[in-house]
């Protein structure tokens, strides 16, 4: 039987082989996402200046009144996945690289990439 604890140290260590070749830029800045057993967070970072431009979350201010009920599950990822998308537009942000933080790209992260893509972001 796999602890919870060696789940969560092979997700650190995809992590870490994953951020050795993804760099975020002014140009190409990096979508992150991170996901708990209750919420979903996603952000849009600039390694260069190691600065967060934009970022969306389950339980932000402006996503909390939309998220009734729907927080953890995919529903709530595609809620993100859009407003991520339409901030990182309105900041002129076009093309991004999808870091997805060890997670398989599978379920929540899926779905939060395809929301972000159908509201403009090119990966």
């Amino acid at each position: 039987m796999i602890s919870s604890k060696d789940k969560k140290d092979n997700r650190l260590k995809r992590k870490k082989r994953v951020r050795k070749k993804i760099k975020g830029t002014p140009e190409r800045p990096r979508l992150t996402v991170f996901k708990s057993a209750r919420h979903i967070y996603a952000q849009i970072i600039d390694d260069s200046i190691g600065g967060t431009l934009v970022a969306a979350s389950t339980v932000s201010k402006d996503l909390k009144s939309k998220n009734q009920g729907i927080s953890g599950n995919i529903k709530g990822a595609i809620l993100v996945g859009g407003t991520i998308g339409k901030k990182g537009i309105e900041k002129g942000i076009k093309e991004i690289v999808f870091d997805r933080n060890g997670f398989l790209y599978h379920g929540r992260v899926k779905a939060l990439a395809d929301a972000a893509r159908e509201n403009g972001l090119k990966f």
